[in-house]
């Protein structure tokens, strides 16, 4: 884990620079929505896609620390930069076409709902996978789905990966939560990757779960990489292939290990921003016109309360790590 999380850092810090340089060169730069706060409009111009970069060095890294046996590295990193793929198109579309027009919302849906059915065929038709789901704080409480589990799956996934992507709106606001879910998660891969430890702990015991662990630490690496370079204020933005990507992998691995529901406490913070968008949307047209909070996301409506931007970022991550922690009580809180 260690090996893994000191590699993916390391490879973004040195690979970044170079990056940075080439789409500053080709004139690849965030393209700011009209709409947006007055004075996000200073960051048009700074280059993005960043997440590309990113997502590079995890697979690198996963294939240099992470056994090639295991099935659910490799779901994971099929999950992971297939939809980073999506996010990389979508970037590539709106760089082109100098505007914030990418993948129409259709088109991003129906290629994200392809990928996760097919990490649903391999897991469940490839390695028997089990369709029960299971209740955190409860110790014997478990649900089977059955076929239903597929659009279970869809809605984490793709729940996952969007929340992620509503939250990437100001300078290191969406990768310190991501560092902290990845943390979470390795924890969470470990125990139930381990027959004592889960056995112990009343979890289910999933054999190929503990080489998660080494992907979250990777996924850390990879995170705290990129920080450097996306702290305020940002050299670099993460993009859709970034957000969309890594926020897929953190639902995939939350299936893997049976804790789909932790994901909602780990990645309150993502649950809220998006939540914070459909409630407006949903108020706005309901009310014709009218709105809930002054600008959606959530992060947003605390800047036009008269928050500066680093304070906003720096009081998410605090209730993100909050809930991280909160998360993981839920181990012995059974």
């Amino acid at each position: 884990m260690i090996c893994g999380a000191i590699t993916a850092f390391f490879l973004v810090y040195f690979l970044m620079p170079p990056f940075i340089r080439f789409m500053k060169l080709k004139q690849f730069g965030q393209i700011v929505r009209e709409e947006g706060p007055e004075h996000h409009k200073k960051k048009t111009g700074t280059p993005t896609m960043g997440g590309t970069i990113v997502l590079f060095s995890i697979l690198i890294s996963c294939l240099l620390w992470c056994r090639f046996s295991n099935p659910f590295v490799w779901l994971v990193l099929l999950v992971t930069i297939g939809f980073g793929l999506i996010g990389f198109l979508d970037d590539y579309l709106k760089i082109k076409r100098k505007k914030n027009l990418g993948l129409k919302a259709r088109e991003k849906i129906l290629l994200q709902l392809f990928l996760v059915g097919v990490f649903y065929l391999l897991l469940f038709n490839g390695l028997n996978f089990s369709s029960q789901l299971v209740f955190p704080f409860f110790k014997n409480l478990a649900l089977d789905l059955g076929v239903g589990y597929l659009l279970f799956s869809m809605l984490v996934i793709l729940g996952s990966s969007n929340a992620m992507n509503l939250t990437d709106g100001l300078d290191g606001l969406a990768i310190v939560p991501f560092i902290v879910v990845a943390g979470v998660y390795s924890v969470l891969s470990y125990v139930a990757g381990n027959m004592k430890f889960s056995t112990y702990l009343l979890l289910p015991y999933i054999p190929y779960a503990g080489e998660l662990a080494i992907v979250c630490a990777i996924f850390i690496g990879a995170g705290l990489g990129f920080l450097w370079y996306n702290s305020y204020p940002a050299e670099i933005f993460m993009g859709d292939v970034g957000s969309l990507g890594l926020g897929a992998g953190l639902g995939a691995i939350s299936i893997l290990v049976k804790q789909e529901f932790l994901l909602v406490i780990a990645g309150a913070l993502f649950v809220m921003e998006a939540l914070s968008v459909m409630l407006q949307v949903g108020y706005f047209k309901l009310t014709h016109g009218k709105r809930i909070f002054k600008m959606a996301p959530l992060h947003h409506h605390f800047e036009l309360l008269g928050w500066p931007e680093n304070k906003v970022v720096v009081r998410f991550w605090i209730i993100s790590i909050i809930f991280g922690l909160l998360a993981l009580s839920t181990l012995k809180i059974r």
